[in-house]
């Protein structure tokens, strides 16, 4: 007759990386900690700036997501946690991150100030794009290259051409002026 028990062993915690509900990455790392589940939402600072003040704030690394150290018995109780939206999976399980993975970005965090994940969208010469922040915050302009994590722009509007060097991550598409493709 076979143990009809399963070992502790069986039950071995690993890192899973949930989906949260847009703009719930900290508020379900905290839902989580109060259930003594142990998650990881790396945070890194942002200065804001509007027309009148700046305001620091602490912004989730990787928007949408947060991490669990958790094992199989723990998954219904993360699955039922507010805000959590799902599991990312790979081929149909739950994706497992690497323990040094974790630990790289913890120090990633801990070490440098001057870190970003940039959303790979599609940024194609020839684009129109408006600025995000900085000196020309929310001035338009046409992509002329892509250069890694860079875009050489031309503001067109100033009564004048600017060309400009500007990081992806202080730029957005303008979908205003984008033509729909049919096919």
């Amino acid at each position: 007759m076979e143990n009809q028990f399963v070992t502790k062993s069986h039950w071995k915690k690993r890192w899973l990386v949930i989906y949260t509900r847009p703009r719930w990455e900290k508020k379900v790392d905290k839902l989580l900690k109060m259930q003594d589940i142990k998650s990881y939402c790396p945070l890194r600072t942002v200065t804001h700036q509007w027309a009148d003040r700046k305001k620091v704030v602490d912004m989730p690394l990787f928007s949408g997501y947060v991490f669990v150290w958790i094992d199989e018995r723990e998954e219904y109780k993360v699955r039922q946690t507010l805000g959590v939206l799902n599991f990312i999976y790979y081929m149909a399980k739950p994706a497992v991150i690497r323990d040094c993975v974790i630990e790289k970005i913890e120090q990633l965090t801990k070490m440098e100030h001057d870190y970003e994940v940039v959303d790979l969208q599609e940024i194609n010469p020839g684009d129109r794009i408006r600025i995000k922040c900085g000196i020309f915050y929310n001035q338009e302009g046409t992509v002329i290259k892509v250069q890694g994590k860079n875009v050489l722009m031309v503001f067109d509007h100033l009564n004048c051409a600017l060309v400009s060097n500007v990081p992806i991550s202080n730029i957005m598409l303008n979908t205003a002026n984008v033509q729909p493709t049919y096919v």
